[in-house]
């Protein structure tokens, strides 16, 4: 089963099959609740994440104490696997938010595939530039979209982006955490949302967010962005 969702990854499209053996023969599946730490910031890095439902929260501390949000991660997102690029070290901690179904997997057998696997490596080297555009996005989006425009995107960027009709949104249930990822505070946070159901239409039940479609939001929030929709700097966007 594992191996079967290895496969399934479009990171993972040009791998050779003894990767996959390799890596699902050491792997587990592992359930955690909230409040969790997978890993902190400068850990040795023995293992990547590969989360089949929950949500993660990626964080560094400042001197004070103080957390910064990373971000934010839910079902079919990769982490800790970019640490092999950072000599070995995690370069962010990683908690658990909300009840998570993660695999855990060795790191040694990616090392070697990014060693041994010319297509492979160039894959990695792809998906990395692909999060810094997506990080030197949101720089461009504090500059140019107000706060429920902001919400807006982040929303859209958690959905299936061609998906039609009815489409529902489950987000951690803490929204300081999300507000937070978008730095914003929290009584900002619910301004924004407010008026963002207001000119879009979403609706808002506890940590469920509904939308009739998507076509109101994308007109919203993707008005003043440089980009267009679909987000083409998505991990799972098409080449």
């Amino acid at each position: 089963m594992i191996k079967e969702t290895l496969q399934s990854i479009g990171l993972f499209k040009n791998c050779e099959d003894a990767f996959f053996r390799k890596t699902a023969a050491n792997a587990h599946v592992q359930k955690y609740n909230k409040g969790k730490i997978l890993f902190l910031h400068g850990d040795e890095a023995t293992h990547f994440y590969y989360i089949k439902s929950g949500w993660i929260k990626l964080f560094r501390e400042t001197l004070d104490g103080t957390q910064a949000v990373v971000d934010i991660l839910t079902d079919s997102h990769i982490l800790g696997d970019t640490s092999i690029f950072e000599n070995g070290i995690y370069p962010y901690s990683a908690e658990i938010v909300e009840p998570s179904e993660i695999i855990i997997l060795p790191i040694s057998p990616l090392e070697e595939e990014i060693t041994n696997n010319s297509k492979f490596a160039f894959d990695m080297l792809t998906s990395m530039a692909k999060y810094r555009r997506q990080q030197d996005r949101e720089i461009e989006h504090r500059s140019i979209q107000n706060a429920s425009q902001r919400i807006g995107c982040f929303l859209l960027r958690l959905m299936k982006q061609n998906e039609d009709g009815l489409v529902q949104i489950h987000l951690p249930y803490d929204k300081m955490l999300v507000a937070s990822r978008l730095g914003m505070q929290p009584e900002t946070f619910s301004r924004a949302l407010k008026k963002l159901k207001n000119e879009t239409g979403i609706h808002v039940k506890g940590a469920t967010i509904t939308l009739d479609n998507m076509d109101q939001l994308v007109r919203y929030s993707c008005a003043v962005c440089t980009s267009e929709f679909p987000c083409k700097d998505l991990p799972n966007a098409a080449e």
